[in-house]
């Protein structure tokens, strides 16, 4: 992270105010950074808030140029295409199949019964997508994040290879503490690679994790405390969430 570089704490009062906020982050930093390189890309997260995020912004996208916008997953679960726990497919259930993108311009990781059945093949074959992007655009522009209540995010978990890698992008996860157990993911290398970090959690059960993450853990202890941005790293949090910080009135 550079010296110059922004770490926020937002609590909302609610899940519906927290989802709306994530929102309004999506549409301000998409449109600002097209209007600023033309271009935009987002990694997107699953779960009830980073569906329901994408929700909102398919009903008020903002000034948002659909075609100029590069879609990546943070991790997916290696399972069939049509399986519904696809991230991938939440996603195109509830923006991307309603909104004008370039196909072209969607990188998802490949499904467990598609071309890539071997999850280790999938994970090479998602770095491929990743490492040419970045070597176009050096950055992802946003990150969204979810996080358990351990502090795992994507498929990062406390205490597992994977969140302990420092050079790949990409891994594969054979061994989910958390089913199902194969998956693939980015690591806190590709999150570090990212202009604008966001966190979107909700919840008393996340509120230990969420203190200690902000109280600057050990990443691989509490993965999410890993999460860092280039310019910025915003925690969007509900007030259960919020519940363990000592936060100024």
């Amino acid at each position: 992270m550079s010296e110059s570089a922004e770490d926020t704490v937002e609590v909302h009062i609610d899940t519906e105010s927290l989802i709306a906020a994530a929102a309004t982050r999506f549409v301000d930093v998409v449109v600002a950074a097209q209007a600023e390189r033309g271009t935009a890309s987002v990694v997107l997260t699953g779960g009830g808030t980073g569906i329901g995020l994408l929700e909102l912004v398919r009903k008020s996208p903002g000034d948002i140029d659909w075609s100029n916008v590069d879609f990546f997953w943070g991790d997916e679960r290696f399972v069939p295409a049509a399986d519904p726990e696809r991230n991938d497919l939440q996603a195109r259930e509830a923006l991307l199949d309603h909104v004008p993108v370039d196909p072209a311009r969607v990188h998802p990781v490949a499904a467990s019964d598609g071309e890539y059945p071997d999850p280790i093949e999938a994970a090479a074959e998602y770095s491929t997508a990743v490492h040419a992007y970045l070597a176009e655009h050096g950055s992802f522009d946003l990150h969204l994040l979810g996080m358990g209540g351990e502090g795992h995010i994507n498929s990062l978990f406390p205490d597992t290879d994977a969140v302990r890698e420092t050079h790949d992008l990409v891994v594969a996860v054979t061994n989910s503490p958390k089913p199902p157990p194969v998956r693939v993911t980015l690591t806190l290398p590709a999150i570090h690679r990212t202009r604008h970090v966001v966190l979107v959690v909700g919840g008393a059960a996340k509120a230990d994790a969420v203190a200690a993450a902000i109280s600057g853990a050990d990443p691989v202890d509490i993965p999410s405390a890993g999460a860092v941005g280039l310019e910025s790293t915003t925690w969007l949090l509900d007030q259960d969430a919020a519940s363990a910080l000592q936060l100024p009135d």
